[in-house]
């Protein structure tokens, strides 16, 4: 049964959030019309606009991630995601957090190209690399522009390995490379699971597959060979914690080998956001949410220190923690997180030139 009540309101059809807060970096920002009633306020359109870029590749040290590099073909999620961390990214932009976020999206079409480059480098050092650090690589618009599978193409030609996180059953469209690179050992992926509740995740994540989707490409990325995992994020305490057995219950069902999950987090404008969705949505649980979020980060909303952002601290956090556990192994997922493999590695030769060596793992290369 649905969490929502039946008289549930939302913002713009489609859209996680209702509005576009300040931006933190502007002295200006555009206030609707206030004699506009809500049905007659303009929508806004998805507007997708080139991002010329130098490198695709970004780095990170941040020790809650399990990855030090990332590419993302798109800045900006179309997604919507009430919840989404990723949101104040877009105020580098000059945009808002808000409906800009998931409304202006900015496309790399030469991603392919630039991965190319990058990986051709002899200061590149094999290693795997995230798809989805930060935006979804598998939203809509990569059914049209397949930014995401051009380079997936690349990397199964590099033998590079990749890790890809996605809400999307779009990524099962992609097998063929996934399978490719995973038979050496260089491919996983992990499904973001935050509810299996259909209503309640077209509220939190409007354009994301819906949770059975979900379930359904874990189960056609397993049968072909492909190592897949579930990733329950975010919980919201008091909203979603509750169905953390059920989802990995499902998700083993389906296949996946592993599992891992982490709290919500509101950084910025994130926290207004996520608070007009609650009024808007769930009201009667909001102050549950709120206070329960509170005991997780040591009285604040958000906790944005390494170490601690991802599962916060506190009693309330070992709690949760120990019913991740014993779910995991309720449902046999204790299989850790799989290490890809870089031993395949090679810079292929290119067209009409020399054939490149391949370098053993390890083997310096001075250009």
């Amino acid at each position: 049964m649905s969490v929502l009540p039946p008289n549930a309101s939302g913002g713009p059809r489609g859209r996680g959030t209702a509005f576009n807060p300040p931006n933190r970096f502007e002295p200006w920002h555009y206030e609707p019309d206030p004699d506009l009633p809500p049905e007659d306020q303009p929508l806004p359109r998805t507007r997708f606009l080139h991002a010329a870029s130098v490198r695709v590749l970004s780095f990170n040290d941040s020790p809650d991630l399990g990855f030090s590099v990332s590419l993302n073909p798109y800045r900006g999620c179309e997604h919507g995601c009430a919840y989404c961390y990723a949101r104040p990214t877009h105020e580098y932009l000059g945009f808002s957090s808000g409906l800009d976020f998931e409304s202006i999206i900015l496309v790399k079409l030469d991603a392919p190209e630039r991965l190319r480059e990058e990986l051709s480098s002899p200061r590149w050092e094999p290693q795997p690399i995230a798809l989805s650090g930060v935006t979804d690589c598998y939203q809509p618009i990569e059914r049209r522009l397949q930014l995401t599978r051009r380079c997936l193409a690349v990397l199964a030609e590099f033998r590079n390995p990749v890790c890809v996180v996605t809400k999307n059953y779009l990524v099962t469209r992609d097998a063929d490379l996934l399978v490719e690179l995973a038979r050496d050992g260089a491919a996983t992926v992990c499904l973001s699971i935050t509810t299996l509740d259909a209503e309640l995740a077209r509220r939190l994540e409007p354009r994301a597959s819906l949770p059975d989707h979900r379930l359904a490409a874990i189960r056609f990325l397993a049968a072909a060979g492909v190592p897949v995992g579930v990733l329950v994020a975010p919980v919201i305490p008091g909203l979603t914690d509750h169905e953390m057995f059920r989802i990995l219950e499902a998700a083993a069902r389906a296949g996946a080998r592993f599992a891992c999950y982490s709290v919500l987090r509101l950084p910025h404008a994130v926290e207004q956001l996520f608070l007009d969705w609650l009024d808007r949505t769930v009201p009667l649980r909001k102050e549950k949410i709120l206070n329960r979020l509170r005991q997780i980060r040591e009285g604040r909303l958000t906790d944005g220190r390494f170490g601690t952002r991802l599962t916060g601290t506190g009693p309330e956090a070992e709690r949760l923690a120990r019913m991740f556990d014993v779910a995991c192994r309720r449902a046999g997922l204790m299989a850790p997180f799989p290490e890809l493999s870089a031993a395949a590695f090679r810079v292929p030769s290119p067209p009409g030139g020399a054939v490149q060596p391949e370098l053993p793992l390890g083997t310096e290369h001075h250009g």
